[in-house]
């Protein structure tokens, strides 16, 4: 059989790599090979078809009985969805002040959501009982939101991550002030990698109600799932994902990622080669005078501070985003198809540009 034709033509060097996003990794090879498998043939559209429906069967495999998944096209999306099954149109949502939510979803939870964001200060990313407490109060206030959820990320916008106890002790301390958990899993596979326990462990386990499942991330071309773990938290998921613009008619193409990700080990095998090529690149950047690493790396990213002019200087040789750049902050990002040559390469690039 012959391959298949196109018209299309590559706009862009695959040689050149960069440390700014674990988006802009291309799709991993057998994700690509089951978009291929799930496309021939006519499957009922918006999520009646054999795939999306084999998906739930994985998804309870990962995150118990009761679980049920939502596939949608994109973080954002399945942020704004997730947010608005656990809220009221009065209610309000709990999180930290460098949550994605809040700081780089261009206001999407506030605007299309219709819900406050109360945000916290956090020294590492990460909420705690009493730094909730700061924001958990006024339920009986109508002067002011309701809060009804806490969000939290895992692993965390500064690549911290949760223990288990750490998550079940706030959603211990949520739901006894009547509030609902949610959890922002755009990189949950770094951090079930990284603390080497099941999915389920520090979600469903410990209390979450419901959480956004990342794909897109760890390999897949696009698509995550809303996945509703406590079903007595959610009302009409159903219409609010297609209500939001998240419901995909070719859902097929979304499932087949997910289930290409999580059927066997592919999730894992991602996650950890990434975490490990962001270990690789911190001990690297440790050993540059001059460089101090912020944050502790327990997942995919390393937060560094560096001369200005030397960063700059370093972006023209690779891509990566200034974090805080009043205060020289960078963030260096690893992914799945990171190798030990990219990470080598760049520490002795930044090696030569600290010592100019």
């Amino acid at each position: 059989m012959n391959p298949p034709k196109t018209d299309a033509r590559r706009h862009h060097d695959p040689e050149v790599r960069g440390f700014a996003s674990d988006n802009y990794a291309g799709a991993h090879p057998e994700v690509l090979a089951a978009l291929a498998l799930a496309n021939g043939g006519h499957q009922v559209a918006y999520g009646e078809d054999a795939y999306t429906e084999n998906l739930q069967r994985i998804i309870r495999s990962h995150f118990g009985a009761t679980a049920e998944a939502f596939p949608v096209f994109n973080g954002t999306g399945a942020n704004v969805v997730a947010l608005q099954a656990v809220t009221d149109r009065w209610g309000a949502v709990i999180c930290a002040e460098s949550a994605h939510i809040n700081v780089d979803e261009g206001g999407a939870p506030e605007r299309m959501g219709g819900l406050k964001l109360l945000t916290v200060p956090t020294p590492d990313g990460k909420l705690t009982p009493e730094l909730i407490d700061r924001q958990a109060w006024g339920w009986e206030d109508e002067h002011r939101a309701m809060p009804q959820v806490v969000s939290i990320t895992q692993s965390t916008e500064l690549g911290t991550l949760y223990t288990p106890a750490e998550i079940r002790a706030i959603c211990e301390h949520a739901h006894a002030h009547g509030m609902k958990v949610h959890l922002d899993g755009s990189r949950i596979a770094n951090a079930a990698a990284s603390l080497n326990v099941p999915l389920r462990t520090f979600t469903d386990a410990v209390g979450v109600d419901i959480l956004s499942l990342g794909g897109t991330k760890n390999g897949a071309v696009f698509g995550e799932a809303v996945v509703v773990l406590n079903q007595d938290a959610v009302r009409k998921m159903k219409h609010l994902r297609k209500m939001s613009m998240q419901l995909a008619s070719k859902m097929r193409f979304v499932s087949v990622q997910l289930e290409a990700l999580l059927a066997k080990d592919l999730w894992l095998r991602n996650a950890r080669h990434a975490n490990d090529m962001a270990q690789r690149l911190a001990e690297g950047v440790r050993a540059v005078h001059g460089v101090e690493i912020l944050y502790p790396v327990q997942a995919n990213g390393v937060f560094a501070r560096l001369p200005h002019h030397v960063s700059e200087r370093l972006q023209q040789r690779f891509r990566f985003y200034f974090w805080d750049e009043a205060a020289g902050v960078v963030r260096w990002m690893c992914s799945f198809d990171t190798t030990e040559e990219d990470v080598d390469t760049f520490v002795a690039a930044l090696k030569e540009e600290m010592a100019r």
